[in-house]
């Protein structure tokens, strides 16, 4: 079992950190984690990048033709891993909090920073000199060094317009100017605020480094999203409409006027804040692999998980499911792995529980309305949830 410290920052109270690090700038802490063990090897996580359904890839400084920087993507087959050189390449495997508990645990660390912007634990690993090159990301990230140590340099923030090496698979920055390096050892852990150039390199044979990725959707993302989400629910009879039209200088001229009733219709549709609230629970809550959701072959029905229950099993949030709630006019809505559910406020606290501690104890659970226990039946058919002795 992960033991984790009462505080992941040391001596840097939570409040301190989101005020004077959370986006703005690194942060190295010695020791976060002490005598921490990685409760995965890298043969377990080669073991994972062999799965169709886990998103692994493989990057070697030099390619099988000499070309500079490669890249593969899984899965892949045993014996690649017997044919790769002694040094200079690195396995990345993604989301292994979704398949590994034992690792999912450490999000529980992070509980500082609000769940659904989580994305996932993505672990590398690293014979001597194994890198991706120097790169940034557009999320916030936090470096936890599981085995072996690396060597990380942080240069400058940087942009999409900063140029990066060209006909590459991967994005690795062309120019990089160190400023500040750190060596990362077992239980170290290092805080990047997005866009910061960094270059971490493997400086032993055994390099493993887990990856805490948060999700930070683009404006791009989000507008399209969230016009699809309006979109669904418009009808034909919502249209452009001037019946205050007074003749124009020149028929072909887009007035102002003009442009003023679509900003209008724009806006009444896009700003309405229950409208907004629905699509963004639902849109940060959807799972980054859907088919990690399995469903029951047969339904559970009520009085199922009553007799199950009373065995003492309780109910838990799968490995990669998401979870979170807003309040509501009239209620909470629980949104639940990209779907929305009316949850009313005499549930509160059993919500709560479920979405904060995640878990449901059978007294819990019959403490609620019979509305949120056919909830909890669905969230169980569906996959999202299960129950656990």
């Amino acid at each position: 079992m992960l033991q984790l410290p009462e505080s992941l920052l040391g001596s840097i109270s939570y409040e301190e950190f989101l005020r004077d690090y959370w986006q703005k700038k690194p942060l190295f802490i010695k020791n976060a984690i002490p005598d921490f063990e990685s409760p995965i090897d890298e043969h377990e996580l080669a073991g994972l990048a062999l799965e169709e359904q886990v998103e692994s890839r493989l990057v070697m400084e030099t390619g099988p033709n000499g070309e500079k920087w490669h890249l593969e993507n899984g899965p892949f087959k045993e014996d690649r891993f017997n044919s790769l050189p002694e040094s200079h390449w690195t396995l990345l495997v993604q989301a292994v909090d979704h398949y590994v508990p034992e690792v999912a645990a450490l999000m529980e660390a992070f509980d500082f920073i609000p769940s659904w912007r989580v994305d996932d634990i993505m672990i590398s690993y690293a014979p001597k000199e194994g890198s991706v090159g120097p790169h940034l990301d557009y999320y916030d990230v936090f470096l936890l060094q599981a085995q072996g140590s690396r060597r990380w340099q942080i240069g400058g923030f940087a942009d999409d317009k900063t140029p990066f090496i060209p006909d590459v698979a991967l994005r690795i920055l062309q120019e990089f100017d160190a400023m500040e390096t750190f060596v990362c050892e077992p239980g170290d852990l290092l805080y990047l605020p997005p866009q910061l150039a960094h270059y971490g390199v493997s400086q032993t044979d055994d390099c493993m480094t887990w990856s805490v990725g948060f999700r930070a959707p683009s404006a791009d993302e989000i507008v399209t999203s969230l016009a699809d989400f309006i979109g669904e629910s418009l009808c034909e009879d919502d249209r452009y409409k001037d019946p205050d039209l007074t003749l124009q200088a020149h028929t072909s001229e887009i007035s102002d006027e003009a442009i003023a009733r679509v900003k209008a219709i724009i806006t009444e549709k896009l700003s309405n804040e229950a409208t907004i609230k629905a699509w963004f629970g639902r849109y940060m809550t959807q799972p980054k692999y859907h088919d990690q959701l399995i469903a029951a072959e047969k339904p559970l029905t009520e009085a199922e998980l009553i007799k199950e229950m009373a065995q003492g099993v309780v109910i838990c949030i799968s490995e990669g499911s998401r979870l979170a709630f807003s309040e509501a006019e009239n209620g909470l809505l629980l949104f639940a792995d990209g779907d929305g559910f009316d949850v009313s406020v005499a549930d509160k606290l059993i919500l709560l529980r479920l979405t904060e501690q995640k878990s449901l104890d059978e007294s819990e659970l019959y403490s609620s309305s019979n509305d949120f226990i056919g909830i909890i039946l669905e969230l169980l058919n569906r996959g999202t949830l299960y129950l656990s002795d």
